[in-house]
């Protein structure tokens, strides 16, 4: 079934259980089959502990996670439950199948979780995070002050699934398929799924850009080479680069650190088709590398061959992948985007095909961001007009629940 919009649906579509989460299993090219064979588990998850992309949180970060989409909280654990969800990369990774919430459908259909709502999901979520986004965005503040690297802040809107893995203290066998409390989720693992349907995509580019107002801005092709650094082994170099006019070379043109997330909201939306991630993180541009290092770098892009029947369309003659003891290509993704903006909003619609060496995986993915860039703009104003941030992240999430969930 095609993707309905949330501004096209009938006033009974609230009173539907959520889809299935198997609709938002990624699509996997028949090119992408995993290096790795066997069931067993220590195995992976030792692999998995060599990420190519390292999340990286501040030292003061926050991550929550709540759920909104019931009249009252009171009946969380007898109307929802944990599912599995069918995905690939995930159980080669953890061995595993990772679960998300859903409502209970039988309580859904018989209307036993409905009531008067008192506030919008949007004014709830704002009265939930505007505390700790101006907080989080202080101890940024902090950063980009003393911080040698040039760094850009961003409040980002992430769409698609959270998804719950066991963790030490709860197995995912303990609360598998049965009601779960709040106080238990919330001890469990989490990651959240930002592949989207293809026709989720092409609604948002083809009605929803149009509707609220937004102005293409461009199209982009680029390949992201991942780079370990024998001297920094906790950070990942991600060099952007551009084909180049002959379309058999890349051009390097910007080298970052890995993002660091100062606030993680995760938002499981129980109504509708689609979770929400609320994030604030930090690019952190290379500006002061030395020749050395510049030639290093460059060295490892120019031996890159474009070769779009490999994961991530490229590849490195048999010893070249690494520069000395220094550099080592770990990661490549290749990404088409289009970006759509306005005053105060920046959306990304972005296609990736990604492959990780370490761990020889990759995948195929789809994914659609919204950078709320007016409020970023308010937050680094000396004096904060905390009404106006406030009413600003309102008017955003309503958007957000209008056309994007």
């Amino acid at each position: 079934m095609a993707y309905l919009p949330p501004h096209k649906r009938h006033s009974t579509d609230a009173e539907r259980p959520s889809p299935k989460p198997e609709s938002l299993a990624p699509q996997f090219h028949k090119k992408l089959s995993i290096g790795a064979s066997g069931s067993n588990v220590e195995r992976r998850k030792n692999k998995q502990s060599f990420p190519t992309w390292k999340i990286v949180y501040a030292n003061n970060a926050i991550s929550r996670w709540f759920a909104v989409g019931l009249a009252d909280d009171t009946h969380f654990a007898s109307s929802t439950r944990l599912e599995p969800i069918s995905l690939k990369s995930f159980e080669h990774k953890l061995g595993e199948p990772p679960l998300t919430l859903v409502l209970d459908s039988h309580l859904t259909e018989n209307k036993e979780v409905k009531g008067d709502v008192r506030k919008s999901p949007w004014e709830s979520v704002t009265e939930d995070v505007k505390e700790d986004l101006l907080s989080s965005f202080q101890n940024l503040r902090k950063v980009m002050e003393c911080q040698e690297l040039e760094v850009k802040p961003a409040l980002v809107a992430r769409f698609g699934k959270i998804l719950f893995h066991g963790s030490p203290s709860v197995s995912l066998e303990t609360v598998r398929s049965s009601s779960v409390a709040v106080t238990t989720l919330r001890q469990l693992k989490r990651s959240f799924y930002t592949t989207v349907p293809l026709s989720y995509m092409e609604n948002i580019t083809n009605e929803v850009v149009p509707n609220i107002r937004l102005n293409f801005e461009e199209e982009k092709e680029l390949y992201n080479v991942k780079l370990s650094d024998s001297k920094s082994p906790d950070s990942i170099i991600s060099c952007k680069c551009r084909l180049m006019n002959d379309c058999k070379r890349l051009e390097l043109y910007k080298s970052e650190l890995n993002q660091v997330r100062h606030l993680v909201f995760d938002i499981s939306c129980l109504d509708r088709e689609l979770d929400l991630r609320l994030m604030l993180c930090a690019k952190r541009i290379l500006t002061t590398l030395t020749d050395d290092e510049k030639s290093s770098i460059s060295s490892l892009i120019d031996s890159a061959v474009l070769d779009p029947d490999v994961k991530g369309g490229l590849r490195w003659p048999l010893g070249k992948a690494s520069c000395g003891d220094r550099y080592t290509v770990v990661g490549v993704w290749h990404t088409n985007s289009k970006t759509f903006r306005n005053a105060s909003t920046r959306l990304k619609v972005r296609h990736a095909d990604r492959f990780d060496f370490r761990t020889s995986s990759g995948e195929v993915t789809g994914e659609v961001s919204l950078k709320m860039t007016g409020i970023v703009s308010q937050l680094q104003e000396q004096n904060i007009q905390i009404d106006q941030v406030t009413e600003m992240l309102k008017d955003n999430l309503k958007l957000i629940w209008d056309y994007f969930l």
